[in-house]
């Protein structure tokens, strides 16, 4: 699998969580305590497979630099909202509107990143390029949730 559809497989996966969390309530005590978890499990691979292999190979082509910067900053924005909703209880009426606006955040950074990023990546690697990347993440994910586990 090449870099560019791992991660928006990563994405698909994601965005089908977000809509779930999106429709719960303040009883789905248990729902949202494990769609959390789940959430963040695959928020911080995600986010490592792109930091420390993805992103860094991008960032070293002029036309993609500033995209990977905004990338990184929208990482960081999304953990310090993700680090608020854990230390909200999720009975509590501020707990939707804040999953609310972390899921607004990542639908946005993922919206990029498949627009305006994968076009950059798509013109600065070939498709050997992309797969070695691919692989290269596929391991580092793998790693990484053994980590997590």
């Amino acid at each position: 699998m090449d870099a560019i559809q791992l991660l928006k497989t990563d994405h698909d996966a994601v965005k089908k969580l977000l809509e779930r969390g999106d429709a719960t309530t303040e009883r789905g005590v248990k729902t949202r305590t494990d769609l959390l978890a789940t959430i963040k499990q695959e928020l911080t691979v995600h986010e490592i497979i792109e930091e420390e292999i993805f992103y860094p190979a991008l960032k070293e082509h002029p036309k993609a630099r500033e995209i990977v910067l905004e990338g990184y900053e929208e990482h960081h924005v999304v953990d310090t909202i993700m680090g608020e909703l854990e230390q909200t209880p999720v009975d509590d009426e501020t707990w939707g509107a804040k999953f609310t606006v972390m899921k607004e955040n990542i639908e946005h950074h993922i919206e990029e990143e498949e627009g305006e990023m994968f076009d950059k990546a798509r013109q600065v690697f070939d498709a050997a390029e992309l797969r070695d990347l691919g692989g290269r993440m596929e391991a580092r994910k793998a790693q990484a949730m053994g980590e997590l586990a």
